[in-house]
């Protein structure tokens, strides 16, 4: 006791430390009022604001139970009528003159074909589109070269969507125009390059054979006689409905039952792929899933991969070195 009385005395008797300790309650107090004079100003101000605008009464004199309706809601806040807000769209042409297809009882068509094109492979393009039936798909085309009035003369062109922009690729505009939102309505999305032969190709079919596979990322097997092939694994294998993975026992790059990764299973090419709606979310964000269930090729349904060059080509002679 008597040591901490000497402290407090000692303290308080000093002379100078009495003027600092003072200083420091006189320049506390000054604080104190500035702030409370300021904030009973500001809100006093506030208040006054307030009541010009007609809103002082909702804030201050409401009960919080009589809020929970619409009539305490402040002006602006209200929600918005049901139906306005939709969290997707699709790709469906609306007329002005009349009703949607929907409301005409008639079913809009449930998958996307994208295709990346110019026009210098109009007539392969052509017979890829006659391929797939237009009560079941929507036809989109990315004109990378900016030649879009050429198309209007083949049958289906009024129907489909033309999206031009010059020197982009498939990949570029799948980005920007296929969000997973906007395509949330097809069950499939087919993307693909503009230098497929279909001749041995049936759409209808080779939807049901996905479907029956559990294939969530697919492409058509590639004629291994007709086509250019890069990987043996989207070769074609005869008498074989769909195959996920490919068996290579000699040389580098083996590939057995044991192998886990692509090339070996799970694999696709991406010039002809297909994308179930989930699938086509996932990539769109650069995910994948399962590859060595949800990913293989169609046997029976194949192509003819052309290999033309066209994107980025130039006709113009080479410079001499």
């Amino acid at each position: 006791m008597g040591y901490k009385s000497f402290t407090a005395i000692s303290v308080l008797s000093d002379p100078p430390s009495r003027s600092c300790l003072c200083s420091l309650f006189i320049a506390a107090a000054l604080i104190c009022s500035v702030y409370f004079i300021g904030s009973s100003f500001v809100a006093k101000e506030n208040k006054e604001r307030l009541m010009r605008w007609g809103l002082v009464h909702s804030m201050y004199s409401a009960k919080p139970e009589t809020c929970k309706n619409q009539q305490c809601r402040l002006p602006g806040t209200e929600a918005l009528p049901e139906g306005i807000v939709s969290k997707t769209s699709n790709l469906e042409m609306r007329p002005l003159w009349s009703s949607p297809s929907k409301l005409n009882n008639q079913r809009p068509p449930m998958n996307l074909l994208a295709i990346a094109a110019g026009i210098k492979q109009k007539k392969i393009v052509d017979q890829i589109v006659r391929k797939f039936p237009s009560k079941d798909f929507v036809v989109m085309l990315f004109h990378y070269d900016g030649v879009v009035d050429e198309w209007k003369d083949l049958v289906w062109a009024d129907r489909a969507i033309h999206v031009s922009a010059a020197n982009q690729t498939k990949w570029w505009f799948a980005k920007r125009f296929l969000h997973p939102d906007i395509v949330a309505e097809y069950n499939y999305i087919f993307l693909w390059d503009e230098d497929i032969g279909v001749e041995n190709f049936n759409p209808r079919r080779y939807l049901s054979i996905v479907k029956d596979e559990g294939l969530e990322i697919s492409q058509p097997a590639l004629d291994p006689v007709k086509s250019e092939v890069h990987h043996p694994i989207t070769a074609r294998r005869r008498n074989s409905k769909a195959h996920r993975r490919m068996y290579k026992y000699k040389g580098s790059g083996r590939c057995d039952d044991y192998s886990t990764a692509p090339p070996c299973i799970g694999w696709v090419e991406m010039m002809a792929p297909v994308f179930s709606r989930a699938a086509w979310r996932c990539a769109w964000y650069m995910i994948q899933g399962d590859r060595t269930k949800n990913v293989g090729v169609v046997d029976s349904e194949y192509i003819v991969h052309l290999g033309l060059p066209t994107l980025g080509v130039t006709t113009e002679p080479e410079a001499s070195t």
